[in-house]
């Protein structure tokens, strides 16, 4: 009887590396492209790639950063990709300019725009930035902005940041449009206290539209919405590890950057994630993490308008969010 028992086992054996091998080859491939080089502002799909748990979801996932200059919704729109994290606003603009995308996830749930003046100028609230020069970078950062200024009552004039905050620093504008979790910290960097910064958050001043969130073209989601939304849980579940252990994600972030020869400086990273962190939270609206509310999305709607980047829209709301957890 016992080389029958052997048998027995062997073909036990044979038949879990065979189901384990079929397992893995059922593994969909899939690729993330985040919307700028790596940061902090991404640590959660490096812990994600890091502790298997794209694999455990089933998906063979690469992540393949831009460089400087790409668009990210034209690789999503030529196939290059088929998720890209991007700025609401942005991708309501680029659906309603044709590209059929779909929001997969909503990420952060705040807004981390904020107007940045010099405490000597007592600028201290939207109404007093009426005829000033401010600085912004183009795409994603000036409509919210814009319509805030605009409820306001304000006329400004708008100058092009390309690069740095140094126009700021130099005394060449009067204020400057940065992100809290980025330029703002850059500025303070720069040897600048922040008590001698004042901050206008859009965010406290009816204007909380969130920003970073997931995207798929509907025919990708069409074909597969549940592997995506294997993709979008596994993501959250990326995020949620980052921040229960920031030390590890920061390691992993810091071996990204230098992957991809992107200049590191370990204490801004630390203060980004602290940041990322705050903006996930939903706190009194009515959704759980990684959900997009529909107030949120009608306000980005309101925004794109009234800086004059209707294009067409027209704001459906069902048809542009579809739900991960459904």
């Amino acid at each position: 009887m016992r080389p029958l028992k052997s048998l027995s086992v062997l073909i036990f054996l044979i038949a879990c590396l065979l189901n384990s091998s079929a397992g893995q080859s059922q593994q969909i491939p899939l690729t993330f492209t985040p919307h700028w080089m790596p940061q902090a502002q991404f640590a959660g799909y490096y812990v994600a790639i890091d502790k298997g748990y794209y694999k455990e979801a089933g998906l063979d996932v690469t992540i393949r950063h831009p460089s400087a200059t790409e668009n990210v919704v034209e690789s999503l729109r030529k196939g290059e990709c088929d998720v890209i994290s991007l700025f609401l606003v942005t991708a309501i603009e680029a659906r309603a300019k044709g590209t059929d995308m779909v929001n997969i996830g909503q990420l952060s749930q705040n807004s981390a725009l904020l107007f940045v003046t010099k405490a000597t100028s007592g600028l201290t609230k939207p109404a007093d930035l009426n005829g000033k020069r401010i600085g912004s970078w183009e795409a994603g950062f000036r409509e919210v902005p814009v319509a805030l200024l605009h409820a306001a009552g304000c006329q400004v004039t708008w100058v092009p940041i390309v690069s740095t905050v140094n126009l700021f620093l130099q005394g060449g504008i009067d204020a400057m449009v940065v992100m809290l979790y980025n330029e703002y910290d850059v500025i303070i960097n720069c040897g600048v206290n922040e008590d001698e910064l004042n901050r206008i958050l859009c965010s406290e001043h009816g204007f909380n539209v969130p920003e970073d969130g997931l995207y798929a073209l509907s025919d990708t989601y069409k074909k597969n919405p549940d592997a995506l939304r294997r993709f979008t849980e596994a993501t959250l579940r990326g995020w949620e590890t980052a921040f229960a252990d920031k030390k590890y994600a920061l390691d992993l972030v810091s071996k990204e950057m230098k992957r991809a020869h992107v200049p590191s400086n370990m204490a801004h990273q630390s203060w980004m994630l602290d940041k990322m962190e705050e903006l996930f939270q939903p706190g009194t609206k009515p959704v759980k993490k990684g959900e997009l509310w529909e107030d949120d999305y009608r306000k980005a709607c309101e925004s794109l308008v009234t800086a004059g980047q209707d294009t067409g829209l027209k704001p459906d709301f069902q048809s542009f969010y579809m739900n991960p957890k459904k």
